[in-house]
This record gives structure tokens, C-alpha cells and sequence, in this order.
């Protein structure tokens, strides 16, 4: 099979199991208390008291002037996990419930070291990694990080490279 092929294969297969999660994400009903919906959307505009960086900058503290004065580093322009988990529930809001998940996947991974992330990337293409590498990355995005949703993906894909013959020879 050459590489397109194997491209399309694999694509076929995501579209088919768009939407499907192997780890539920627990959805807010649209009466919850706090819930944050299409009319607070956009958050920026409508609701800029709520909305931090992952370093607890509020929106006001940005400006361009702040920027070019060295007050605000790279590190500030990082979104909070509670800023993705708001859009989540604006996506919830209006039925996008796949943006949702990527979103709060998204939430979760904020604390992972870019470094940390690309070497993920980097392991989860085909033939990089044998299983028990892919199920050693995804224990320690869970336990040093919490990343319970993202670590079982990563084990899904071990199992399914697995199945189709995509890991490292050990």
C-alpha cells in the first residue's frame, strides 16, 4: 500500500469515528449553574472579566505598548484552561459538541512543556514507537499532568497501530 493510500485509509477511518470518544467528557446541561452560552459569545467582548491567560493576565493587561515595554512575555499569551473550558460551553450552547471535546482536549494539555508536546507528535507517527513507548507516554501525560482524556487517546492509538501493523519493530 503506498502512502496515499495509507493516508486515505486513515482518514476514512477518523471520519467515521468523528464524534466518538473512548473517554466520555461529562456535558453541562444548559441549566447549570455558571454555564457560559451563545449570548456571552464572544467572551472577549462580553464577558473580558473572565477571561485570563495561563498566567493570570487579564485581557485588559495586553496591549501593544505592554508588549514592546517587555511587561508581557510569550508565556502570558498562553490561554487558561478555564478560558477553553468557557468556549467549550459556548460550542455546547449552539450543538458543536466536537469542537467541545477538542476544546477541553485542548484545556488539558496546556500544562504539558511544548517540548514535551512535539516529542508526543513526534512518537504518535507511524513506526515511531513500539506500544509499550505510546502506553509509557500516555501514564505519564496522566500522572504528571492529569491529562486522563488525551492519555487514553494516545492508548487507542497504540491499540489501533497496533492492529493495523504501524509500530516499531522492538
Amino acid at each position: 500500500m503506498d502512502q496515499e493510500q495509507l493516508i486515505r485509509q486513515i482518514m476514512a477511518e477518523v471520519m467515521a469515528n468523528l464524534g466518538k470518544d473512548s473517554v466520555a467528557f461529562q456535558k453541562k446541561s444548559p441549566a447549570a449553574a455558571g454555564t457560559i452560552g451563545r449570548d456571552q459569545y464572544p467572551l472577549g467582548e462580553k464577558m473580558p472579566e473572565k477571561v485570563f491567560s495561563a498566567t493570570g493576565k487579564k485581557l485588559s493587561d495586553f496591549s501593544l505598548e505592554k508588549l514592546k515595554n517587555g511587561e508581557l512575555t510569550a508565556d502570558d499569551f498562553r490561554i487558561a484552561p478555564e478560558t477553553l473550558e468557557m468556549q467549550a460551553q459556548v460550542a455546547e450552547s449552539v450543538d458543536r459538541d466536537s469542537l467541545a471535546r477538542n476544546m477541553r482536549r485542548a484545556a488539558e494539555l496546556i500544562a504539558v512543556p511544548d517540548d514535551q508536546l512535539l516529542s508526543v507528535y513526534n512518537a504518535l507517527r507511524p513506526y515511531r514507537s513500539t506500544k509499550a513507548e505510546l502506553y509509557g507516554i500516555a501514564d505519564e501525560l496522566e500522572q504528571k499532568y492529569k491529562c486522563k482524556v488525551n492519555a487514553a487517546f494516545i492508548r487507542e492509538a497504540a491499540d489501533v497501530y497496533e492492529k493495523r501493523g504501524r509500530l516499531k519493530a522492538e
